[in-house]
Order: C-alpha cells, then sequence, then structure tokens
C-alpha cells in the first residue's frame, strides 16, 4: 500500500479581517522558561538621549516554537529585503541625513 506513505500537506486559510493593525518602532523581547514576550511600542523621539518613557501598546505571548517560526520567517524576508534594496542599518545616526543649510 503505497498511498499510506505520502505525506499530507496542511493548508493554512487565513482570515484577517477582524486583526488589530498597529505600528511600532520600538520592540522589547523577554522569555520565562516557557514562553516568548514580545512587547510593541511606539518611540516618537528615537533621537532623544538620556531616560526616555515608552508605552507598550501590543504584547505577544507565544510559546518556543511559535517563535522559532517567528524568527525564521522573519529572517528570511529581512534577507530578501536586503538583497533588494541593500543592508538595513540598525544605527539611526547613520541613516539620518541632515539637511545641508542654505547661505544667505
Amino acid at each position: 500500500m503505497s498511498g499510506e506513505n505520502q505525506e499530507v500537506q496542511t493548508e493554512m486559510i487565513v482570515n484577517d479581517k477582524g486583526a488589530d493593525t498597529g505600528y511600532s518602532n520600538f520592540a522589547r523581547v523577554t522569555a520565562t522558561p516557557e514562553e516568548v514576550i514580545v512587547d510593541f511600542a511606539l518611540n516618537p523621539n528615537p533621537f532623544a538621549t538620556g531616560r526616555q518613557e515608552i508605552t507598550v501598546h501590543q504584547r505577544l505571548i507565544m510559546n518556543f516554537y511559535t517563535a522559532k517560526r517567528l524568527w525564521s520567517a522573519l529572517g528570511m524576508t529581512l534577507q530578501r529585503h536586503e538583497n533588494t534594496f541593500g543592508a538595513i542599518e540598525l544605527d539611526v545616526r547613520r541613516r539620518v541625513t541632515l539637511p545641508i543649510p542654505e547661505n544667505k
């Protein structure tokens, strides 16, 4: 019975009609022995120095299996982006260009 040894493909149908959408330019990752916790926030002033208070707006909690699948998917997405558009500079000061003042 050769048909019994064939792998069955799983197809996921994702319904995102009720999904909450948000924007984040700050993420903090922490973990417990059982779960990974990712906090998302908006940092309105990424150039500020010293102490800043940032309010977390969304928190995702997942098990380590899901976190690893997310890590893999993000890695592939970032690699494709960098292959298309070039390396992503993480240091904000290096990627900001200041306007040159006009001599009047």
